[in-house]
């Protein structure tokens, strides 16, 4: 099943959503690696990297047309490399920044998919309208 048909700026956006959701993918799953380590009491320091540079892309990608949602993704690397607190807390705030971010990239491709939908009518459709119209007396 094909999807909506969509303007040049709205396939362009839908790309870029896509891309940032398997990015974001990818980050969600070195979080839930700090978590393993956290849990068997090792150290997430080598994670919080990796997820660093497997973030900036992201970042980058979406600063364009998604500035609100990169945002996001600064402030998320931001708190993961803020010195104090535990482990844990590290752990648990970054969990809830990929679920906001992957919630927002939800909300914006609802509302790209909303704005750029190219609905086309038939050509039958427009002739038969523009027969049953009376012409006007002036």
């Amino acid at each position: 099943m094909a999807g909506p048909k969509l303007d040049g700026a709205g396939n362009v956006k839908i790309v870029t959503i896509h891309e940032a959701q398997a990015i974001l993918q990818r980050c969600h799953g070195l979080v839930e690696l700090m978590a393993m380590d956290v849990k068997g009491s090792r150290p997430i320091t080598g994670g919080i990297a990796q997820l660093k540079r497997a973030a900036t892309p992201l970042i980058g990608k979406l600063k364009g047309q998604f500035g609100m949602i990169s945002d996001v993704v600064v402030a998320m690397l931001l708190a993961s490399s803020r010195a104090g607190g535990g482990d844990q807390t590290k752990v648990r705030t970054m969990r809830e920044f990929i679920a906001a971010i992957r919630q927002q990239l939800e909300i914006a491709e609802k509302q790209v998919l909303e704005k750029h939908t190219v609905h086309h009518e038939k050509a039958s459709d427009e002739a038969s309208d523009e027969a049953s119209e009376e012409p006007v007396a002036e």
